[in-house]
């Protein structure tokens, strides 16, 4: 009989931590792929951008949360009253986020936008998926920046107006172009095409918590160096 947990275990996330920028009340977070936002349930993946930061001294509060497989900027609360700050811009939709993915295939339009109610599909978590009846609305912006149409991929610009779980990524494939190297929602031929998710925070922009200042994060990323198409 098998004695393996009933639970998903997170590989270790060797890469460092990046922080570019450490205010009172806050980081900006440059976070690897393979790290957890928060710590989860399982003993085994405590390791994580908050356990990281509380271990370096002080509180480290969750505003927000990349999927682990995602990378780029994260904005990290340092106190109670930042974390309400900072809490109530995203609830506004104040909070500017834009993401860059590689996915399968070439769209044929240069813009557009997904708008489709999601919801767990709770059997198969931490899966999400499209219902009509009890999904949450959300709406995903995108357009076009390079079409790549030797390699059968194209980079897109992403304007997440909701933050569902799994958003972009289920909005995506939906669309018929699934984000590369997601094995949650992609088939074989873009899983294979990329040794990670090909989806990555590159700019983050917030109101300062404590002054009159809009701070504005950006991360860039080499896509094309990790093509395997």
């Amino acid at each position: 009989m098998s004695t393996a947990p009933d639970y998903y275990i997170a590989p270790p996330c060797l890469e460092p931590l990046q922080i570019l920028r450490q205010e009172e009340g806050f980081w900006l977070i440059d976070k690897p792929s393979g790290l957890l936002s928060v710590p989860g349930r399982a003993p085994e993946n405590q390791d994580s951008v908050i356990t990281r930061l509380q271990q370096q001294g002080g509180d480290a509060w969750a505003v927000h949360r990349l999927d682990m497989d995602t990378s780029g900027l994260l904005v990290v609360a340092r106190n109670k009253t930042s974390l309400s700050a900072l809490s109530r811009q995203f609830q506004q939709r104040t909070v500017a986020k834009h993401y860059r993915a590689m996915v399968f295939g070439v769209p044929v339009e240069d813009e557009g936008c997904v708008e489709l109610p999601l919801i767990c599909d709770w059997p198969n978590r931490p899966r999400q998926k499209v219902d009509y009846d009890q999904g949450k609305p959300s709406l995903t912006r995108w357009r076009v920046l390079e079409r790549h149409e030797d390699k059968g991929c194209s980079l897109l610009e992403l304007y997440p107006i909701t933050g569902r779980s799994h958003q972009l990524r289920v909005h995506l494939a939906e669309i018929g172009h699934p984000i590369l190297g997601c094995r949650f929602y992609g088939h074989a031929d873009s899983i294979a095409a990329a040794p990670r998710l090909m989806l990555h925070a590159w700019q983050l922009a917030f109101d300062h918590p404590e002054v009159n200042e809009r701070v504005e994060g950006t991360s860039n990323f080499d896509f094309e160096s990790l093509l395997n198409c």
